[in-house]
């Protein structure tokens, strides 16, 4: 019998013989490795398993609620509450400018400044802004200009021009279309008291001149920017659109 037993384990697969020839001990201490292996990879995987991570929180930097704010007896949603910082804007406010109205922080004005000014042209400030900061934001006025007869102080509106440096306005003069100081829209045209100031004039007024039309009278405003005003009444040749016949008619009606 025990012949028999033999020959059918030689018959049988090499690693079927090695497992039927471990002794009991050995099987014992194979399954405890098994097992500790088992374990071990177990911990393993679970340490490693995927997580879900929360979103860090947004903080506030002090900005407004985007929808309208409780009226009356409404009371605003409980809870956490940012601290309230310091409320941010477009840009710094130039000195002098007075703070913007409610719901207006963000509002600009356009303003030409042109005469003697160190950078002429269009300038972009806060609604609020006065003559000094269109003075500041053109570079500043220049060296041995007279600027008593402007008002620095005044609060400008959008789509006016400054004019530093012009001739001093005549008795009976429009107001905001002097020299030195300032042409807002929809000036008066210049009083029949005096020529028309080419240095200072507005658009409206220049259109009030025989033979010229908002075209020419902005050519004679964009020379002016480009020039920083007018020297001489002959310099009006220069501009586009005045020839002499034209010139003839405007001289006795217009003064630098």
């Amino acid at each position: 019998m025990a012949r028999a037993g033999e020959a059918l384990r030689e018959r049988l697969p090499l690693w079927v013989q090695a497992r039927c020839g471990l002794t009991p001990r050995t099987l014992a201490a194979l399954a405890v490795v098994l097992v500790a292996a088992a374990v071990l990879a177990a911990q393993h995987f679970w340490a490693g398993r995927p997580r879900s991570v929360p979103a860090p929180a947004v903080v506030s930097a002090g900005l407004p609620a985007a929808g309208p704010r409780p009226t009356g007896g409404e009371q605003p949603p409980s809870g956490p509450h940012p601290s309230p910082g310091p409320p941010l804007s477009a840009g710094p406010l130039p000195p002098g400018a007075g703070p913007a109205r409610p719901g207006a922080a963000a509002a600009r004005i356009v303003v030409d400044v042109s005469g003697k000014v160190r950078r002429p042209g269009i300038q972009r400030l806060p609604a609020g802004s006065r003559v000094t900061d269109a003075l500041r934001a053109a570079g500043g006025v220049k060296d041995g200009t007279d600027t008593s007869g402007l008002n620095q102080a005044r609060v400008l509106t959008d789509g006016e021009q400054v004019v530093v440096g012009g001739p001093s306005v005549p008795e009976g003069t429009a107001a905001g279309g002097a020299g030195g100081g300032t042409g807002g829209p929809g000036a008066p045209a210049a009083s029949a008291t005096g020529p028309v100031s080419l240095s200072s004039a507005t658009v409206e007024q220049l259109d009030t001149l025989p033979g010229v039309g908002p075209v020419l009278a902005q050519h004679i405003i964009d020379y002016r920017t480009e020039h920083g005003g007018f020297t001489s009444v002959d310099e009006l040749r220069q501009v586009t659109g005045i020839g002499d016949r034209r010139f003839s008619d405007l001289q006795p009606l217009v003064r630098p």
